[in-house]
C-alpha cells in the first residue's frame, strides 16, 4: 500500500516528534503492511498498537469467537461483540476501523494451517504472532524463513510471557531457540493456569515496539529472548547463542511444519458429530496429570486408557498417545480450538 500524499500526519504528531521516528519513520509505517495470527489476548493488544501507530495494511487471521470470559484481557472486544456471537477477526476489524478509518483492514475467519499460511503472510513486511498455539508458531517460523520475512515471536500465561525477534538469516529462529515443540499436555494452557491481562499488555507493547522498529529501521531490536513475570517482579533478558546450523528450517531449509510433514492432524468421523485428532510423534500424556489440570474447567473422569472432559456442550476423550475424539461438533477448526484449550499443541 502507498501512503497517501494527503493523510494528515496531525494523528500521528506525538510519534513523529520522538528523533527515532520523525516523518520519514511515520511514512514508512504509512506504507507498510503487517500480517498478525492469531487475534485472541496478545493479537488484541498488538492489532490496537499497530493500528494507533498508523500502518498502512493490516491482516488478520483468528479462528475464534468472541466469548464473555475473553473480555477480562482482550482488548479490543466488548460486551456487544459477546451478544451478536461475532468472530474476534471480524469483531477486531469492526472496533479497529473506528479507531484509525485510514488504515486498510483485512479480516480472515480461518484456522491457520500449512495450506493457507503462505497466503495470508505473503506481501507482509513484518508478521506478529498473536496465537496461543504452539503448532501455529512453528508454522510462522517455516514460512517466514522461507520467504524471508522478519517477525516478533510472543507468548503469555498465568502472569508472566516472552517475546524474541526473529530476521531470517541474521537471527536465530524458533526452532534456534527451541528446537522441539513441547509435546500435548506437557505445558499448562490459559484454560488450566489462568492468565493476568496486565502481563499481556507488557509483552504486546514489547512485541509492537520491535515490529515498529522493524518496519522503519529504527531503533536498537531485542537480540535475544525477553522474559517477564508481573507478578514476582522479574524482567529478564537471555542473549541468544545464535542460528545453529543444523537448524530444521534456518539451517537445512526442511520445512517439516509447512511441508505437513509433523504437526497434529484433524478428521471429522462419518455419522459422527465427532472430530478425531492425533499428534504423530507425541510423547505419553500423563492421564492423572491432565485430570488434575482440567477438573477446574469441567467434568472429567479417567483411568489408565483414557481421559474424558465434558465441558460446554462438548465431550473430549483423550488417549495416552496424544490422540482425542471431539465429541459435539464436526468443524475440524473447532475441534483444534478445544484441543488447543485444554490439551495444548
Amino acid at each position: 500500500m502507498t501512503a497517501n500524499e494527503h493523510t494528515n500526519l496531525e494523528r500521528y504528531v506525538r510519534q513523529i516528534v520522538f528523533p527515532g521516528m520523525g516523518e520519514a519513520g511515520q511514512r514508512a509505517l504509512l506504507n507498510a503492511s503487517v500480517s498478525l495470527i492469531g487475534c485472541g489476548a496478545l493479537g488484541s493488544a498488538l492489532a490496537n498498537l499497530m493500528v494507533r501507530a498508523g500502518v498502512g495494511r493490516l491482516v488478520i487471521a483468528d479462528r475464534d469467537f468472541v466469548e464473555l470470559n475473553n473480555l477480562q484481557r482482550q482488548s479490543l472486544y466488548d460486551e456487544t461483540h459477546v451478544v451478536r456471537n461475532l468472530p474476534k477477526a471480524v469483531a477486531a476489524a469492526e472496533r479497529l476501523r473506528a479507531i484509525n478509518s485510514e488504515v486498510e483492514i483485512v479480516p480472515h475467519v480461518m484456522d491457520v494451517n500449512p495450506y493457507n499460511i503462505e497466503s495470508l503472510v505473503s506481501g507482509a513486511d513484518v508478521v506478529l504472532d498473536g496465537n496461543d498455539n504452539f503448532e501455529v508458531r512453528y508454522l510462522i517460523n517455516d514460512v517466514c524463513v522461507k520467504l524471508g520475512i522478519p517477525w516478533v515471536y510472543a507468548a503469555v500465561i498465568g502472569s508472566s510471557g516472552m517475546t524474541a525477534t526473529i530476521i531470517p538469516g541474521e537471527t536465530a529462529c524458533l526452532r534456534c531457540l527451541f528446537p522441539d515443540m513441547p509435546p500435548p499436555g506437557s505445558v499448562p494452557t490459559c484454560e488450566t493456569a489462568g492468565i493476568l491481562g496486565p502481563v499481556v499488555q507488557v509483552i504486546a507493547s514489547i512485541a509492537a515496539m520491535e515490529g515498529i522498529k522493524l518496519l522503519t529501521g529504527q531503533g536498537t531490536l531485542n537480540q535475544g529472548l525477553i522474559a517477564v513475570d508481573v507478578w514476582d517482579h522479574t524482567y529478564e533478558t537471555f542473549e541468544s547463542t545464535g542460528r545453529r546450523p543444523n537448524c530444521p528450517a534456518c539451517g537445512l531449509n526442511q520445512f517439516e511444519y509447512l511441508n505437513a510433514e509433523i504437526g497434529s492432524q484433524a478428521m471429522s468421523l462419518c455419522g459422527r458429530e465427532a472430530v478425531h485428532i492425533s499428534v504423530p510423534g507425541a510423547r505419553p500424556l500423563d492421564l492423572a496429570e491432565m485430570a488434575r489440570r482440567l477438573e477446574t474447567v469441567g467434568r472429567v473422569s479417567f483411568n489408565d486408557y483414557l481421559l474424558r472432559l465434558e465441558v460446554d456442550d462438548y465431550e473430549i476423550t483423550l488417549f495416552p498417545d496424544a490422540r482425542a475424539f471431539i465429541k459435539g461438533t464436526n468443524d475440524e477448526a473447532v475441534a483444534r480450538t478445544l484441543y488447543s484449550k485444554y490439551v495444548g499443541i
